[in-house]
């Protein structure tokens, strides 16, 4: 890094596996020895540890941290964190996430409470955290909710509704932040394969049959959610505010076109 050059100081949640690992390694990519990154699992583990290293591998200074976002103060404290090692964040990611399939009328309140504090509060509390550095920075809010929050998602129960929650949050952080430059969107990915999915695609014949239904061929991968993040953190998305983008390579979208005897494009 030169000495015109200044740091991206980043946090992203959930960056053990899965998505948030792959919104690090995108970011470490992206911007090299410039990035700060702090990464954030629920707790310590090899796989934190992992991803730490594969990112400096690449360049950046890392920061593992943790905490259960169930716990209020948690968002606070890794923001308090992330902030004080950096000397302030330009991005914040909250991808952490938690769901519980049951239908509505088997789901035991404690399970609804629970993915409400993590998918929801959690997030409200983070943005609240990062707000001063965030408006300090000019910053950008990414927040990672799901297809399941702008459609109905028969058996997800309480997260469905969580992730509708979460994009109206996102919403309505973006009118409220955007005059102070910050912007806040949020991503909603369809099917993505990823190391908690993965044992669904070792069934040969539903892996192909969920590559048939999306529209573009194949289902998603967590760099294609990350590509997304990466792209809405960037100057790039500077005119994009409030906005829920659908990563699921058209899927959401597809409901009218498999109606039985339509004319096919194919």
């Amino acid at each position: 890094m030169t000495e015109t050059e200044s740091p991206f100081r980043a946090l992203v949640t959930g960056a053990s596996r899965g998505i948030g690992a792959a919104i690090a390694l995108k970011l470490a990519r992206q911007h090299g020895e410039r990035l700060r990154i702090a990464i954030a699992g629920r707790a310590s583990s090899t796989a934190l540890d992992d991803v730490a290293t594969q990112v400096r591998g690449l360049g950046a200074e890392v920061l593992p941290l943790f905490g259960d976002l169930g716990d209020e103060a948690a968002p606070e404290n890794l923001v308090a964190a992330s902030a004080e090692a950096f000397g302030g964040l330009d991005g914040v990611v909250a991808n952490a996430g938690i769901t519980a399939p049951a239908p509505l009328e088997q789901l035991d309140p404690a399970n609804w409470d629970r993915l409400f504090n993590v998918n929801v509060r959690s997030v409200w509390l983070l943005a609240k955290a990062a707000y001063p550095a965030l408006v300090e920075a000019r910053g950008a809010f990414v927040a990672v909710a799901s297809a399941s929050g702008m459609a109905p998602h028969p058996g997800m129960g309480a997260y469905s509704s969580s992730k509708a929650a979460l994009i109206m949050l996102c919403r309505q952080l973006g009118q409220e932040w955007a005059p102070r430059g910050v912007r806040v969107n949020s991503v909603s990915p369809g099917m993505i394969r990823t190391p908690l999915t993965e044992s669904i695609y070792q069934n040969p014949e539903v892996a192909a049959e969920r590559n048939h239904i999306v529209p573009i061929g194949r289902v998603g991968m967590a760099e294609d959610v990350a590509s997304a993040v990466a792209f809405l953190l960037g100057p790039e998305a500077g005119f994009i505010v409030g906005q829920s983008l659908c990563v699921d390579g058209g899927y959401t979208e597809s409901a009218l076109g498999r109606i039985p005897g339509l004319p096919r494009s194919d």
